[in-house]
């Protein structure tokens, strides 16, 4: 049966959550499942705003029919072609088969590469600046390419000023009937899964992301739907904050997050000890994880959150302990950068991994290390705890 919700009186959400779903992309855990939106907006013309993952499928046409009634759908919004909002398109022609595709022309381009019916037969190529008219709404085309896709585009309806924001400020994370940001504590219950979500799904393309907040800028925004999560309809300024925070890649705490690999302990106790000489000395919000078993999207949200990071490694092979090398990687890939660093290593011989962990580090903009790595050789002796206490000292001065 159907289970729709509506947004105006003339704007409908018809999407579906997923609590089954155990790996977002096959790769990011999502203990709280996810939503997938779309938004069907009657009018003179009927206009529906992206598809969902075909595992909502059923859910999506029976929320659809019961909207539309006994009408058609005239016209077929694409702001993004991930499979996980585009997969319903096929199924829709035959349902609709005078059904229009509204996209810019990179969306036909992928969408020929992923279905078989005849695309151009369909399609109303429109590009940066256009307008569409579907009787009393007036449909504004924005451009929002690598945000997170090359394709990737926003639609700002000026009746309503609603902007159907695709994939941005979208958040892991099932609805539970409650679809609007301000029927939920979103600080307490979602923002760790909206950091997670943008940090890893689009943290790699803060530039892109601040080119699109411009571009926003200069609408007048009511409202924002994105295709992931709750809609935003008071204190808009709050998630805009954010992301204009994450995008330009600025802590957004001044607070020390300690990453620690650790094969028997030993890297462990001092990654402890040195968590407990921050505390001591007033820091607040320290955070403690062992990255054998965090999951890395955990630790690249919190990169971003924290405004240091102290890495604590084992050499292992000669080399970094290979999950604190695979987080080093995801750091690079997803651009980490502007945040302040200090190493601890462990070697019961020859200690090598500080050394290759400071190589990484340099590799990525605007880092500093702080002070000289400090070497534990197998386990941490009582002459060292004043290094350790240094390095505190030196990490307290920095925030």
């Amino acid at each position: 049966m159907y289970n729709v919700r509506k947004v105006t009186e003339s704007v409908y959400w018809i999407g579906g959550s997923d609590r089954r779903l155990a790996l977002f992309e096959n790769i990011f855990p999502i203990q709280r499942g996810v939503s997938y939106n779309a938004y069907v907006v009657l009018d003179e013309k009927t206009v529906l705003l992206d598809t969902v993952d075909s595992s909502v499928s059923k859910q999506f046409l029976e929320n659809l029919q019961f909207v539309l009634q006994e009408r058609t759908l005239d016209y077929l919004i694409v702001n993004h072609m991930e499979p996980d909002h585009c997969a319903l398109i096929e199924e829709l022609i035959l349902r609709y088969p005078d059904l229009k595709l509204v996209g810019n022309a990179k969306t036909f381009q992928m969408m020929k590469q992923f279905f078989d019916f005849d695309v151009d037969a369909h399609a109303q190529v429109i590009k940066e600046g256009d307008t569409f008219e579907s009787g009393n709404h007036v449909f504004h085309f924005v451009m929002a390419p690598m945000v997170h896709w090359p394709e990737a585009m926003v639609t700002y309806e000026e009746e309503t000023k609603i902007l159907f924001s695709a994939d941005a400020f979208g958040t892991f994370g099932a609805l539970n009937g409650n679809i609007f940001a301000d029927e939920i504590d979103f600080d307490r219950d979602w923002l760790d899964d909206a950091r997670r979500y943008y940090t890893n799904i689009v943290g790699k393309y803060g530039v892109q992301v601040q080119n699109v907040l411009k571009k926003a800028a200069s609408l007048d925004i009511a409202m924002i739907c994105p295709l992931h999560g709750p809609i935003w309809r008071e204190n808009l300024g709050y998630i805009l904050d954010k992301y204009n925070t994450w995008s330009s890649y600025a802590p957004e705490d001044q607070a020390v997050m300690i990453a620690y690999a650790s094969m028997y302990g030993n890297t462990e106790n001092v990654a402890n000890i040195l968590a407990t000489l921050l505390a001591e000395k007033g820091l607040k919000k320290i955070a403690v994880y062992d990255v054998s078993n965090t999951d890395v999207s955990e630790l690249i949200a919190e990169t971003f959150r924290c405004s240091h990071m102290v890495l604590a490694s084992p050499t292992y092979n000669g080399g970094i302990y290979p999950k604190m090398e695979n987080f080093l990687t995801d750091m690079q890939a997803l651009n980490v950068q502007n945040r302040k660093v200090a190493i601890l290593e462990n070697g019961t011989w020859a200690p090598t991994a500080g050394k290759q962990i400071a190589e990484k580090i340099m590799m990525l903009k605007n880092m500093t290390v702080l002070s000289e790595t400090v070497t534990v050789r197998s386990a941490l002796e009582e002459k060292q705890y004043q290094e350790l206490e240094a390095l505190a000292d030196k990490i307290v001065e920095t925030m």
